[in-house]
């Protein structure tokens, strides 16, 4: 036998092999994804095509439907095979069935799948233990962080007794120190449940208490500003000093850090950014949330999942054409590093951001909330963008696919339009009860975390 064919013979040896070992990889791993799985979960919508689902770590997934016997709010163990990929609007996995289970709470009465490690479970007996004593519109109304409004503010705050209050610069304008004290205590001296009362007290253009020479002898310097000038020693100063003054004031929430990653200085985000890469922005997020802690004040990082180099979200809808992958590497990892350092709070904006869910803005996306829950594993509360702004406010019933895509707490200008949806989603059984139970209890739980309600019970 020639030398030749001996070649040909044993090159076609090994690609048989070759063969025969891929055809055992393929087959084992189509055998593994074939396996059945379950999951535990809870039934959030049903319509004639598909239902959606919440699993115990706040992920969404939407399936085909499987029979027309599945309610909202039903908790079932699913039975699926293949793989969940929580960026798809609908899943490719083949659901087996499902069996209902029966909700149980443990002793303390915090149900079992409201139960996690997440940054405020020290206080879910206290949240669950409040709940209880709440009706449905007020814990509707504690989903949502109102702009405070031009009339009647108390008297508003009084019926419907909101999660909390926005308050922009002209709510402060030629006031003293004393008038905004009172302003606050009045306002929480009628609520049940203290208020969050928030602020952007960003520093640079965004300033809305430091803007009145009454309450600061000279306005909070921008975050790029202060790294130019002093470096992160003096953004941990910035972050205290601002702290300080907006706790004596009795404001809580501070809806900043702007953490989006923008060294282009013809970015519409630009000037409200530390204006360098995301390694430096990863080390401000850092900063700015230790240098918070225990001082009274909770800081918000936004917006998630990164602004980039769009434009303005308040005057219409913007579209982010980037690619996940440059989304992952550039725009997360502040984010990221702010909730390892303890974040209490995300902000979601309204910009569409098509390689993650080219069919709704940020804040009504599941696709983009499951990245927050789940890749980054963020436990704390999630705040809507102003549902008032151009880019969402021509969506019909906006707060209801606010709250469906996993935010906890909505920012808005019209209370009582995202109170009537939310209320008439709740009794059309668009929305399960227990979905608004458990997001008020998360709410609830924030507040006794941050001392809110035991100071009011002392």
């Amino acid at each position: 036998m020639d030398k030749k064919r001996i070649l040909v013979l044993a090159i076609t040896g090994i690609l048989i092999v070759l063969g025969g070992i891929t055809l055992f990889i393929n087959h084992n791993l189509e055998s593994k994804d074939e396996k059945t799985k379950t999951m535990v979960s809870t039934v959030m919508s049903v319509d004639d095509s598909t239902f959606t689902i919440q699993d115990s770590n706040n992920i969404i997934y939407t399936f085909g439907i499987v029979d027309n016997n599945l309610s909202v709010g039903d908790v079932i163990e699913l039975e699926y095979n293949g793989s969940l990929n929580k960026n798809k609007a609908l899943q490719d996995s083949k659901v087996l069935g499902y069996k209902t289970i029966k909700v149980s709470n443990d002793e303390e009465g915090v149900p079992s799948e409201w139960q996690d490690n997440g940054i405020f479970k020290d206080f879910y007996i206290f949240a669950a233990k409040k709940l209880k004593t709440m009706s449905l519109d007020e814990k509707i109304a504690q989903l949502l962080l109102v702009r405070y409004p031009d009339t009647n503010p108390v008297e508003t705050l009084e019926k419907y007794q909101f999660g909390g209050y926005v308050f922009f610069e002209k709510d402060f304008r030629d006031k003293t120190k004393p008038e905004v004290k009172e302003m606050i205590n009045n306002l929480q001296n009628v609520s049940k449940v203290p208020i969050l009362t928030a602020v952007d007290e960003e520093g640079g253009t965004v300033v809305r208490v430091s803007s009145n020479p009454n309450l600061a002898s000279s306005k909070f310097e921008s975050p790029r500003d202060l790294y130019l000038s002093g470096g992160f020693e003096k953004i941990r100063q910035d972050t205290i000093n601002k702290s300080l003054l907006l706790s004596e004031l009795g404001l809580n929430l501070n809806l900043a850090p702007v953490v989006d990653v923008s060294t282009n200085s013809g970015d519409y985000m630009y000037k409200r950014t530390l204006g360098e890469n995301t390694e430096l922005t990863s080390t401000y997020a850092k900063t700015v949330i230790s240098a918070s802690k225990g001082l009274g004040v909770s800081y918000t990082l936004k917006h998630f999942p990164g602004y980039g180099n769009n434009n303005d979200t308040h005057t219409g809808q913007v579209i982010d054409n980037r690619t996940y992958a440059d989304i992952e590497k550039n725009d997360l990892p502040p984010f990221e590093a702010g909730i390892n350092e303890g974040a209490e709070a995300v902000l979601v904006s309204h910009n569409t951001v098509t390689n993650i869910d080219s069919s709704n803005p940020a804040s009504l996306s599941s696709n983009v909330h499951n990245i927050l829950r789940n890749k980054l594993g963020f436990t704390g509360i999630v705040i809507s963008d102003d549902l008032a702004m151009g880019a969402v406010s021509s969506i019909d019933n906006v707060a209801v696919k606010a709250i469906m895509a996993g935010n906890d707490l909505l920012i808005t200008t019209d209370y009582e339009e995202s109170f009537n949806d939310i209320k008439e989603a709740v009794n059309n059984k668009t929305i399960d009860e227990g979905l608004i139970d458990k997001l008020a209890f998360r709410v609830l739980a924030w507040k006794y975390y941050k001392g809110l309600i035991f100071e009011n019970q002392k």
